[in-house]
Formats: C-alpha cells, structure tokens, sequence
C-alpha cells in the first residue's frame, strides 16, 4: 500500500510539474528600461520616426512553444499582436518617458539620402530575424530556452546617417515549473537588455 501510495504520489507530482493546460497563452511583452538615457533625445532628437518593423520569421503567427512531459504541447503568442504591434507599443511608451515622441511611418527605403526630407529628427526600424522561446518539461524541472534576434536600424538626420546594429541574444534557464507568467517575465528581461543598450549608445554599430 505505501508502494502504490508512493507512485501516485510521484505521477501527480510529475502531472503537475510537467503538463500545464494546452492551449494558447499570450505573454503581455513590455520594455521597461532601468537605465537613464541623459543623451538620448540629444542624439537622436525629440521626434523619431517609426517605419513599420519587418517580421522576416517563417512562422509570424506564435513567439513559443511549451512542451509538457505528457500531454499537448501548447504555444505563446504576443501580447499585442502582432509581435510588430507588440515591439512598437512597448517602445512608444518606454522612449515618451524619456522624452523621445514616437511618429508613425508608412514606409522608409533604408538609405541615407532619404533622411533629409523627413519630417522627423530620426527613423528607426527594425527587422525580426528571429524571436522564439520554448520550454520542455523533464521530471522535477523545466528546461526554457529564448532566442531573440533584431537587425536595428537607426537612420539621425542631422549625422546624415543610418546606424545598424545586429542584435542576437540567447537565453537559456532550468526552473522546478515553468508558467507563463514566468516565460513573460523572462523575455521581458531579455527586450530590457537589448534596448536598454542600443538607446545607451544608439550610434554604436
């Protein structure tokens, strides 16, 4: 009796450790810098055109995926949606706070010689080479992995200039039990490093 009392023990724990309802769950994505940009509407002035982000991923429609130990596989998506919706979002409200008003635009060719009829101090946009996170769930513990690539493009009137800047993080982290509300904080954190480092010194290359 204290065989079968242990196993089930053991099955429910695996259960909940491992299988979380299958579905869709959206993960609310937001930038929230931690850090003071004192130079940043000096340099890229107070208006910053955005033209509209370019999501080059094969599957544009999920950000993730959760494997359970048994059981169906359920994915994330973003929080807006689309991702592009998601990105611009969270950076109007981040960059306000500092300053920087961000200016809707229909369309930018990329190149310098462009800049100078613009209506805006700068332009920004950014290309989504990859953004994907996926957990998978093992006995006792949940192995999640985030892979976040951006080519971001900066073009500065006034530096007749356009400044790419090749981003690719990876993270990977093993956690008792892994719950949306955990993957959205970690790739929250991950968007936080990478923007709070290119508005530090936007000009970098």
């Amino acid at each position: 009796m204290t065989s079968f009392r242990f196993l089930a023990v053991l099955f429910l724990c695996l259960s909940v450790l491992g299988c979380g309802k299958a579905g869709t769950h959206s993960l609310f994505l937001r930038y929230q810098s931690v850090k003071e940009f004192p130079s940043l509407q000096q340099k890229v002035g107070p208006t910053l055109g955005v033209a509209p982000f370019k999501d080059e991923r094969p599957d544009t429609f999920y950000i993730g995926i959760h494997t359970p130990l048994r059981g169906i596989s359920s994915h994330y998506k973003s929080d807006p949606f689309p991702l592009e919706k998601a990105l611009m979002d969270s950076l109007s409200q981040a960059l306000s706070r500092h300053g920087v008003k961000m200016v809707p635009m229909s369309k930018w060719d990329g190149e310098p010689g462009s800049l100078k009829n613009m209506e805006t101090d700068s332009v920004l946009m950014i290309e989504i080479k990859k953004f994907w996170t996926e957990s998978k769930a093992a006995a006792f513990r949940t192995n999640a992995k985030t892979s976040i690539h951006f080519a971001i493009h900066l073009g500065v009137k006034k530096e007749g200039k356009v400044f790419t800047r090749k981003v690719e993080v990876e993270k990977e982290i093993t956690v008792g039990r892994m719950t949306p509300e955990r993957m959205e904080e970690m790739v929250n954190q991950i968007l936080t490093d990478i923007f709070d480092s290119f508005f530090s010194n936007p000009y970098e290359i």
